[in-house]
């Protein structure tokens, strides 16, 4: 009989990336497996999953919404429903164990799954648990993490320092960065400056970049700029007359992979998904944390890195007036950029998603 595997989380690329790798490994370890993933209705993992050749079931659910108390009343019903209809999704399905990668759909399904005795597995990518991920420890089997020291958080004897999933297709770059600079139209003798605001885009690195365009058309680097699909039709019209012809505005990059060999330099927010990618890349970077999500977990990420000399620090709040010029003196500083590389890389972890999914094939009873 074959193995009949749930894989729940979602809301931002962040979690469904690492989930899409976790079920790609199970499937190489076990072709004959049987996936089934459960998201939030209406976010990005209810058209990312099936895009990736897997069926994903939609629960009533959203995380908490911190600006408005008004807004959160129904919560409590939408959890109880999510509870129910996970319960009934599990049943039908005959799962024999449930993931949880984070996002507001993992915590109605493995509360369920544990209530029935089913063995689950938690994927914490942040250095920083999730409140979540910390009510569910309790029940878990075994709890994956990508940071040291995470047995602060969750009961020691249950945590495995496995490191977070990575796309391979993103990060399998050796060997391809002419056809890199080819595909975007850029030029084999200038430096590269890459500025990701991640699946969303990021108003505040969208920002520095229109507050320095004026010195980036004048200097001998290029820039890919990826910007955000929300962001980019107004940034196009807005700077149509001030582009300079070394800066490429791009809503989203399909070819991951091509951004990251055509680079010389990295910006970045530091989520934990793109901060495992840039470990394995090796390349400088410079990391602008989000203010805006929970427990500030970007910055603990960010400073697991700056710590060991693998990774130089922004804040958001000063972003405007220091993240250009930080880039451009560590690119004009090879030492800097040799160390900033080679610190990075060490701590890289390629295998994680095959770990954990030997981890989750082990609690099949």
């Amino acid at each position: 009989m074959a193995h009949r595997i749930i894989i729940s989380g979602g809301g931002t690329g962040g979690h469904i990336f690492p989930a899409i790798s976790i079920a790609n490994a199970l499937r190489r370890l076990d072709p004959t497996v049987e996936i089934l993933f459960v998201g939030a209705k209406g976010k990005m993992e209810m058209e990312k999953v099936p895009a990736a050749g897997y069926e994903i079931v939609g629960l009533n659910i959203r995380g908490i919404d911190r600006s408005s108390l008004l807004n959160n009343i129904m919560l409590p019903f939408q959890l109880i429903g999510s509870m129910l209809k996970a319960r009934k999704v599990i049943k039908n399905f005959g799962a024999q164990v449930a993931v949880g990668v984070g996002g507001y759909a993992s915590a109605p399904l493995l509360m369920v799954a544990g209530n029935m005795e089913i063995p689950t597995l938690i994927q914490e990518q942040n250095s920083y648990a999730g409140v979540t991920n910390k009510r569910l420890a309790n029940k878990a089997s075994r709890i994956c993490v990508a940071y040291e020291g995470m047995e602060q958080f969750f009961p020691a004897d249950k945590v495995m320092l496995t490191g977070n999933p990575v796309r391979r297709a993103s990060v399998d770059i050796i060997g391809l960065r002419e056809e890199a600079l080819s595909f975007f139209g850029l030029a084999a003798d200038r430096k590269t400056i890459l500025i990701t605001g991640g699946s969303q885009g990021a108003g505040t690195l969208n920002n520095c970049m229109i507050g320095s365009l004026l010195a980036l058309g004048t200097d001998d680097v290029q820039v890919i700029w990826q910007c955000g699909e929300y962001y980019y039709d107004s940034l196009k019209e807005h700077l149509a007359e001030v582009m300079p012809s070394n800066v490429l505005l791009m809503p989203f990059l399909q070819r991951m992979d091509y951004a990251y060999a055509a680079a010389d330099l990295i910006i970045s927010r530091a989520g934990a998904g793109t901060i495992s990618e840039l470990c394995v890349i090796g390349k400088p970077v410079v990391l602008v944390p989000s203010p805006n999500v929970a427990e500030d977990h970007q910055t603990k990420n960010a400073k697991a890195l700056v710590d060991k000399d693998a990774a130089v620090l922004v804040k958001d709040n000063e972003a405007e007036r220091d993240l250009i010029a930080t880039a451009m003196q560590i690119l004009r500083n090879d030492e800097q950029s040799k160390l900033l590389g080679e610190n990075i890389k060490k701590m890289a972890r390629l295998d994680a998603d095959e770990v954990i999914a030997r981890e989750v094939l082990k609690l099949i009873k």
